[in-house]
């Protein structure tokens, strides 16, 4: 019997014992917020790099499309392109039929080579011959001189008569009349006279004829005024096309362009130099870099925007005309400064902002100073310090003062 009431005495012991602790577990856990205080998730601020960003979208702006046509009315016979590819400034386009253009070349080669023959003509037998014409009308008129003196001296000694001195007289003034005829066609016949001009303005007219006919030959082929991408086509191997008519639409080489809109609010950030990335829509996984080269000096009144300019010096090759973007601007920078996240922050846009921070155990409110603001965190010129604890203000109502111990963000 003994036993038995012993057993018992130690079981009731044993309840007794598990009671007391229970009871004191449940009390110790109602009153740790009380001793310990009360568990709130709490953010370290930090000293980092800071880049104040504004964000917008806009589109792609390759350089103005090129419009490529013809400036002769022909045949088109072929094209060895195709839309889409890349040319280079010169390549061929568009050839049309050119066999009246090339006889015309042909023709005007012809005309070309008829007064270079005229010229030279002229140079190596007109003028000789119009010389030694000369010199013969010289000794001519030499001979009717001496014959009209021989003629006036036997008139005077009464042995001719007077019609044989005027038959002398009209020798005389014929040589002299074929002297000055010769003298003429010399002059005409060198480098600055007349015939010479004359053949060479012929020469001069047939060359200029000859460039037109080359200049019609030349436009049967139409080439790539610029490097670029055939981004449109409008003509087929057969067609007759007219001067004027587009026939293919070339987006030229060169630099590409961002044009994005920025709230009007963010203006005085804008500044022609600014750094930027980007990305594209269709491949948001990719980034470019942009340089900030316009800003358009007019508000939109309807949208409250300022359209601005990025140049991209880089273009990827999946770029395309009017392709959606969105860019991130620098358009300030601060390194090595406390960095909060931008949750903790209370009032951030009022004039008095703050924080709670955890002072000694208890929730104390601290104004704060604030500098920039990018990607979801603040910059903390004063209030702050780096290592501090700040209560984010997504949790339950904390009151200030109160007792609180800090956990991690995301902590038990």
């Amino acid at each position: 019997m003994a036993p038995t009431e012993g057993s018992a005495s130690l079981r009731r012991w044993i309840k007794r014992s598990l009671l007391i602790a229970l009871v004191l577990a449940v009390a110790g856990f109602l009153l740790r917020d009380l001793i310990l205080g009360k568990p709130v998730e709490a953010v370290q601020a930090v000293r980092s790099d800071l880049v104040q960003s504004v964000v917008a979208s806009g589109r792609i702006m390759t350089p103005q499309r090129v419009a490529v046509g013809a400036v002769i009315t022909g045949r088109v016979e072929r094209i060895p392109v195709q839309e889409g590819q890349s040319v280079r400034r010169g390549d061929i386009l568009v050839v049309l039929d050119d066999r009246d253009e090339r006889a015309a070349v042909v023709q005007a080669r012809a005309a070309v080579a008829q007064a270079e023959a005229k010229v030279r003509q002229l140079r190596e037998l007109g003028l000789p011959a119009a010389e030694q014409s000369l010199v013969q009308a010289q000794a001519n008129l030499t001979q009717a001189r001496r014959q009209y003196d021989r003629a006036a001296d036997l008139k005077a000694r009464g042995f001719v008569s007077q019609a044989a001195l005027d038959d002398a007289q009209r020798n005389l003034d014929v040589a002299g009349s074929q002297l000055r005829a010769a003298g003429l066609q010399v002059q005409s016949n060198s480098a600055a006279g007349s015939e010479f001009a004359v053949a060479q303005t012929a020469l001069a007219q047939a060359r200029a004829s000859l460039g037109v006919a080359q200049a019609k030959l030349d436009d049967t082929v139409i080439r790539a005024p610029v490097d670029g991408i055939l981004i449109a086509r409008a003509v087929e191997p057969g067609n007759v096309v007219q001067p004027g008519k587009e026939l293919m639409a070339l987006a030229p080489a060169g630099e590409t362009q961002v044009v994005v809109q920025i709230d009007e609010k963010n203006l005085a950030q804008m500044r022609v130099g600014q750094k930027a990335l980007g990305s594209a829509d269709a491949f948001p996984r990719e980034r470019f870099a942009a340089e900030l080269v316009y800003i358009n000096p007019g508000i939109d009144a309807l949208r409250g925007a300022v359209e601005v300019k990025l140049r991209v010096p880089d273009p990827p090759e999946y770029f395309r005309q009017d392709m959606t973007v969105s860019v991130d601007i620098e358009v300030a920078r601060s390194a090595g400064t406390v960095v909060v996240p931008a949750e903790v922050v209370r009032e951030a846009n009022s004039a008095q902002p703050w924080v709670l921070a955890v002072d000694g155990g208890r929730a104390t409110r601290r104004a704060v100073k604030l500098g920039l603001k990018g990607d979801g965190r603040m910059e903390v010129l004063e209030g702050v310090a780096p290592g501090d604890h700040l209560i984010s203000a997504a949790q339950p109502a904390v009151k200030i003062g109160q007792r609180v111990r800090a956990i991690a963000a995301g902590g038990p």
